[in-house]
């Protein structure tokens, strides 16, 4: 009977766990949906600047006249900046150790510094005796407020020498099964032609292409002043792009994490349900040999 005492024990306890799993997976799914609009919604508006600087008047050349853009000017790279997005919390499946991975593989050098979107990654920096001088936390829905120190962050920083680049390593949504590690350059950009065409044709959230909009533009009041302040918040909302397709990914991640533990949690319980069967069984029929050894006993 004691072990019956124990599997029904067990039995309840996992069918407590999966229920907790499978409230968790309804609100991670809710909220991925909110995530990836936002992602989505937010894509039209950092195609348009790409459109934009499409645009921008040229030189005799063809070549884009920079004016001595920080982020348009070739420098020596001495220290390389990483902004990396990771979670807040865990239960997300692989996201984060593929992230950590990553670092451990293809970043395992000493001129990087580190800013840090949730408490996992700066945790894994701390661990590893990386170079971290600034960290943030998020909130699932992204707004810009919470975005805006991060960027005034690594911009500041870049604008000011501190580092040499501005690169993002970010989990990039593919679909809810599937977020791919990806590392990505913003600044400096040494070849603002094919930089352009590549944003302009890139698949947020595997979606088509926006339509290329043919409307002639007038900058006023210079070129360069435009130029100044248009790639200033080209690069400011690709971080903030980033960071909403990091926060999908997070989201979808922690999804299917949740529906794999609750399946997890009801087969163990159908195994469990089975043994108690089995062994409830076995004990009637242990209980009934022995009342019939014991009839038969005593009717000699």
């Amino acid at each position: 009977m004691a072990n019956l005492r124990d599997i029904k024990r067990r039995i309840r306890s996992v069918k407590n766990t999966g229920k907790i799993t499978r409230a968790m997976q309804l609100v991670a799914a809710s909220r991925m949906k909110k995530a990836q609009d936002s992602a989505i919604q937010a894509r039209p508006y950092a195609q348009m600047l790409a459109g934009m600087l499409a645009a921008m008047p040229r030189g005799e050349g063809g070549e884009l006249l920079t004016g001595g853009n920080p982020f348009l000017t070739p420098r020596e790279v001495k220290t390389r900046g990483v902004l990396l997005v990771s979670t807040d919390k865990g239960l997300a499946g692989a996201l984060n150790s593929n992230l950590f991975r990553f670092i451990s593989t293809d970043l395992a050098v000493d001129n990087i510094r580190f800013v840090a979107v949730g408490r996992k990654g700066s945790q894994f920096l701390a661990r590893t005796d990386r170079r971290l001088f600034a960290q943030f936390s998020v909130t699932d829905t992204v707004p810009y407020r919470e975005v805006r120190p991060i960027v005034e962050a690594i911009v500041q920083a870049y604008t000011s020498g501190e580092i040499d680049t501005i690169e993002i390593l970010f989990p990039r949504f593919v679909n809810n099964l599937k977020q791919e590690v990806t590392l990505e350059t913003l600044a400096p950009i040494p070849d603002i032609n094919k930089f352009i065409e590549a944003h302009k044709s890139r698949s947020y959230l595997a979606q088509p292409p926006m339509e290329t909009d043919t409307r002639e533009m007038i900058f006023e009041p210079t070129t360069a002043e435009i130029l100044d302040q248009l790639v200033d918040l080209y690069v400011r909302r690709e971080i903030y792009q980033m960071i909403l397709e990091a926060k999908a990914s997070e989201l979808s991640a922690r999804m299917v994490a949740m529906k794999t533990a609750t399946d997890n949690a009801q087969e163990l319980e159908r195994r469990l349900t089975l043994n108690y069967n089995k062994a409830r069984q076995a004990a009637i029929t242990q209980e009934l040999v022995e009342l019939s050894a014991a009839s038969a006993a005593s009717n000699n």
